[in-house]
């Protein structure tokens, strides 16, 4: 599991207070990062399915809505700008017959859940498009920030590494 999916997770679980599976392996190359459930006191389910896409070079840190193709995902020089499309998200990360047949397994059926898509920014026309494909957008220095706050602001202590040193690095970071 790559550092910013860590984050992501101890965010949904520690902040937001869900219950989290992470690294989920599917038939073939496929898997799902994680799938998160909330269940609020008003009772009832909300079922989520998050892939992070994190990325701070330059040229690919913002999710675009540049085609997506499968083919070029095969081509080295090709795989960083495909992996940044909102298309590789919707085709292969949420919608591949794959990954859609192991939800089932965790009881994730075809409009029960939120697809989620966490990226380090993104052009301007990817949130109609995102909206328009099911898909909700969390932005991973808004998540960075939120934790940032709840750590300097409550005194828990957490024996999660990655949310451990999160809350280091905010106290460490402490505003005036």
């Amino acid at each position: 599991m790559e550092t910013t999916e860590r984050i992501v997770e101890a965010y949904v679980r520690y902040i937001k207070g869900w219950f989290t599976i992470p690294n989920i392996k599917c038939q073939g190359q496929y898997e799902v990062d994680l799938l998160a459930v909330d269940v609020p006191g008003e009772g009832g389910v909300r079922r989520y399915h998050i892939e992070s896409g994190v990325s701070i070079s330059g040229a690919y840190s913002r999710l675009t809505t540049n085609a997506f193709s499968a083919d070029k995902l095969k081509v080295r020089v090709h795989q960083a700008g495909q992996r940044r499309t909102l298309g590789y998200f919707a085709e292969r990360k949420f919608g591949s017959a794959e990954v859609t047949e192991t939800l089932k397994d965790y009881g994730f059926l075809p409009g029960n859940y939120a697809k989620v898509i966490v990226s380090w920014g993104w052009t301007d026309d990817v949130p109609a498009a995102a909206k328009r494909a099911g898909v909700e957008l969390w932005d991973f220095q808004e998540i960075l920030q939120e934790i940032a706050d709840h750590c300097r602001t409550r005194r828990t202590y957490f024996t999660d590494d990655t949310m451990r040193t999160l809350q280091l690095m905010a106290k460490a970071t402490k505003r005036p």
